[in-house]
C-alpha cells in the first residue's frame, strides 16, 4: 500500500489517500498534483480544453454562427463532453474515498461540467448551461501556485463575512424605503401615468434609488417629479454605504494580517504560523523569501 499525501484544498480535500496499484498512484499524481512535469502539463492542457469548450458554447448561442457551423460545433461539444466524462471517471478511479471527492466543491463542478450535454437529449437548450465549466479554470491557482493570491482572497472573504450583519441591516432599510416611496408615488401618480400597481411603483422606486433610470416609467405630476428628484439624490448617498462598510472591514482584516496564519506555497494548505520553517502537511521547507513575503 502506498500513501499519496493531499496537495492542498479544493479538489485535494480528500486527505491522505491509500492507493493500491502502481497505475493508480501514477494517475493520481498526474491528475491531482501539479509539482511534476506530467501533472503540470495535464492541468495546463485541461485548462486549454475547458476554455475551448466554453468558447464553443458561446459561439453556438450566436444565431448566424449556429446556422453556418452549428453541426461542427455540436460535434466538438460532444467531443469535449466525452473527454470531460473520461476525466471525471479517472478522477473517481484514482482516489480512495470516491464519495468524499464526488461531493467536494470541485467534484460537483466536474460533474456539472458534463451533465448539461446529456440532459440536452431530453431538454433541448440545456447544453448552454455548460458555461459553468469556466469554474474549473479555478484550478489555475493550483497550477501556478498562487499562494499569495489565496491569502488575499482569504482576507477579502473574512471582510465580507465580518460585514454581513451591517449589510443585512442596510438592505432591510433600503427595502423599507422603496416600499414606502413606491406606495407614495402610486397614490400621487396613479394608473393614468403608468403606475398601475404598488409592485410596479416599487420597481420604479428601486430603479430610481439605484440611479439606473430605465425611463420606461416616469412621474408626470410636480409632486411626483419632486419625489423622484429626492429619491435620486438619496440614491447617491445610499450607494456609498455598502462600499464603506466592506472597506472598513477589509482594512481591519488587513491590519490583522500579521496575526493570521500563512499558506504553504507548495501544497496551498493553511494553518501555518508566520515564523514556521516547514509545512506541517507536506513537509515543504519554507524559504526565507517566502517567510518575509508572508509577514510583510
Amino acid at each position: 500500500m502506498q500513501t499519496v499525501p493531499a496537495r492542498g484544498r479544493g479538489d485535494h480535500m480528500e486527505g491522505q489517500r491509500e492507493i493500491s496499484g502502481g497505475w493508480r498512484v501514477t494517475l493520481y499524481r498526474i491528475i491531482f498534483e501539479a509539482d511534476t512535469p506530467a501533472g503540470k502539463a495535464f492541468d495546463v492542457g485541461l485548462i486549454a480544453v475547458i476554455l475551448s469548450s466554453v468558447v464553443i458554447v458561446l459561439l453556438d448561442s450566436v444565431g448566424e454562427v449556429h446556422d453556418r457551423v452549428g453541426g461542427i460545433l455540436y460535434l466538438f461539444e460532444w467531443l469535449f463532453t466525452l473527454l470531460f466524462t473520461l476525466e471525471y471517471i479517472l478522477r473517481l478511479a484514482c482516489v480512495r474515498k470516491t464519495l468524499e471527492y464526488a461531493t467536494s466543491f470541485f467534484g460537483v463542478i466536474d460533474l456539472l461540467a458534463v451533465l448539461p450535454t446529456y440532459l440536452s437529449l431530453l431538454l433541448p437548450g440545456s447544453q448552454y448551461l455548460l458555461v459553468i465549466r469556466i469554474l474549473r479554470v479555478l484550478r489555475v491557482f493550483r497550477v501556478l501556485k498562487l499562494a499569495r493570491y489565496i491569502q488575499e482572497a482569504r482576507i477579502l472573504g473574512e471582510a465580507l463575512i465580518a460585514s454581513r450583519r451591517k449589510i443585512v441591516v442596510f438592505l432591510s432599510t433600503v427595502v423599507t424605503l422603496v416600499v414606502i416611496f413606491g406606495s407614495i408615488v402610486y397614490l400621487v401618480e396613479g394608473e393614468e401615468n403608468g403606475f398601475t400597481s404598488i409592485p410596479v411603483s416599487i420597481y420604479w422606486a428601486i430603479v430610481t434609488l439605484t440611479t439606473v433610470g430605465y425611463g420606461d416609467i416616469s412621474p408626470k405630476t410636480p409632486f411626483g417629479q419632486a419625489l423622484a428628484s429626492f429619491i435620486m439624490i438619496l440614491g447617491y448617498s445610499i450607494i456609498a454605504v455598502p462600499t464603506g462598510i466592506v472597506t472598513v472591514e477589509l482594512a481591519n482584516a488587513q491590519r490583522g494580517k500579521e496575526e493570521q496564519l500563512r499558506v504553504c506555497p507548495e501544497c496551498l494548505t493553511e494553518d501555518h504560523d508566520l515564523d514556521a520553517r516547514f509545512c506541517k502537511h507536506c513537509g515543504e521547507k519554507f524559504r526565507q523569501k517566502d517567510r518575509e513575503e508572508a509577514s510583510g
